[in-house]
């Protein structure tokens, strides 16, 4: 079976190198991005199974990059777009749900374990809505 792919674009480098090991481990192709415009570049190249995208980072903010994604698409389509972020009940959430984010993951609240939980959670929701043609009429 064909490895997952995950874009994981988050500047903090403790942060990142966790979430890459911790993703590696347990079956995941990880990418990473250190700023919004690397990742911003990597997700318009496109193919990966799901991103996860930190809120604040420098040269480039997490609603930056989904803004720009609006105005222009990646070349070949991407899985869900999921933040990192250490905000809760911020109006940051609700704007980035606006821009096309599918969810939300609070980084000091989240185990290694639960990480792997919701991207293989993420994964498999965007494979059944991709392959499923049932997905299309029961959605409600």
């Amino acid at each position: 079976m064909e490895k997952k792919k995950i874009l994981l674009v988050e500047d903090d480098q403790f942060a990142r190198e966790l979430y890459e090991e911790v993703l590696k481990d347990a079956g995941f192709e990880v990418n990473s991005a250190v700023d919004g415009l690397d990742g911003l570049a990597k997700i318009k190249i496109g193919g990966y199974d799901l991103i996860l995208l930190d809120v604040m980072m420098p040269k480039m903010d997490g609603l930056d990059v989904l803004r720009s994604l609006i105005n222009e698409p990646p070349a070949v389509k991407n899985g869900p777009i999921v933040l990192l972020t250490n905000l809760t009940n911020d109006p940051v959430i609700d704007t980035a749900y606006g821009l096309n984010a599918k969810g939300h993951l609070v980084k000091s609240d989240i185990t290694p374990g639960e990480l792997v939980d919701h991207v293989k959670k993420y994964t498999d929701e965007s494979q059944l809505t991709e392959s499923s043609p049932i997905a299309d009429s029961s959605s409600s």
